[in-house]
């Protein structure tokens, strides 16, 4: 009969052998977890599945990137915290978000401050853009980069937006955000914050009467079957900001650090080409869908907001860069 002392270490041998099998090839590859809240066919989800796949390439197999779409993980604020704590390596969130724990990122949710879609590019890939990315680093949330995501304007469900004052009494969905709260406050509505993945089921159960985003939100979230109502005013241009923990960059090499940047970097490019498309065929389905598109006169809406740059001058940083992103060409 064999001695139950060499089965016992035989069996802690073998246990050993696959845990240190199992570790080998974990370390042989690194594998970074993202999250965030948007639908599988959202650009930026398409942008992201071609990072994960450039990563592959430029590493050559050691680094990949694995997706959790569909808030999976948690909003937008949750992934945050997430990744200070180091349970996540990567998301995506709105800069005005990212205002609740990077400050200066507030800046991008005030009303009317870009001309146009080159005026936007040219601050975010500029100098100012990369102040403002790594102005997260002290709360552990390092900015990679910047995704397009258009304009904001109002959808609403009872009557279209034609002026500030059609906003009046209306309750609006807005995000975590003060700035934005502050903005449709100025405009005479009533902001309300609600998390994405819970809008549709407020907005029919009357929650609320209305919310703000670009046209593929408000298409590929299915919105528009409750509100029949969209309003091009284009208040904001609050970007999308692709975020890595300080955690996962202090743990990476020279080499992957630069792997990683250059597939953010690609990714941006590809996102952008993939946005543009897809606002004008967001607008073309929803106006199949029988929504009433509205352009309504926008220097209503700017006159309104008019003193909200002014309100600022007490915070120096953020009044600062006013002045310096109205002065990019």
């Amino acid at each position: 009969m064999k001695n139950p002392r060499f089965i016992k270490s035989l069996f802690v041998l073998i246990i050993a052998s696959f845990v240190l099998s199992s570790c080998n090839t974990l370390q042989s590859k690194k594998v970074i977890k993202l999250a965030h809240g948007l639908d599988m066919s959202h650009p930026v989800h398409k942008a992201m599945v071609f990072m994960a796949e450039d990563l592959e390439k430029r590493s050559n197999g050691t680094m990949g990137i694995q997706i959790y779409p569909n808030q999976q993980l948690g909003t937008e604020r949750q992934a945050l915290e997430l990744i200070q704590i180091g349970s996540l390596g990567m998301t995506k969130v709105s800069a005005a978000v990212m205002e609740n724990f990077s400050p200066n990122m507030k800046v991008f949710g005030l009303p009317f401050l870009f001309r146009d879609r080159a005026h936007t590019f040219n601050v975010l890939d500029g100098d100012i853009g990369k102040e403002l990315l790594d102005g997260g680093q002290k709360y552990w949330l390092k900015g990679m980069g910047y995704y397009d995501s258009g304009s904001r304007s109002f959808y609403t469900k009872e009557k279209p937006i034609e002026s500030p004052e059609d906003l009046k009494g209306l309750k609006i969905r807005v995000m975590e955000s003060i700035t934005a709260m502050n903005m449709v406050n100025s405009l005479g509505g009533s902001p309300t914050p609600i998390s994405w993945g819970e809008l549709y089921t407020s907005l029919q159960q009357g929650v609320v009467d209305g919310a703000e985003n670009n046209p593929p939100s408000f298409y590929l979230s299915r919105h528009y079957e409750v509100c029949k109502y969209y309003s091009l005013d284009e208040h904001t241009s609050v970007p999308d900001v692709l975020i890595m923990g300080t955690h996962l960059w202090d743990d990476l090499n020279d080499e992957q650090r630069i792997w990683v940047q250059a597939s953010v970097d690609a990714s941006v490019k590809y996102q952008r080409k993939l946005w543009a498309k897809a606002e004008e065929d967001a607008l073309e389905a929803v106006k199949k869908a029988g929504v009433v598109v509205v352009n309504p006169d926008k220097s209503k809406f700017q006159e309104k907001v008019s003193d909200v740059y002014e309100s600022y001058k007490d915070e120096s940083e953020i009044y600062s860069l006013i002045s310096r992103i109205q002065k990019v060409k």
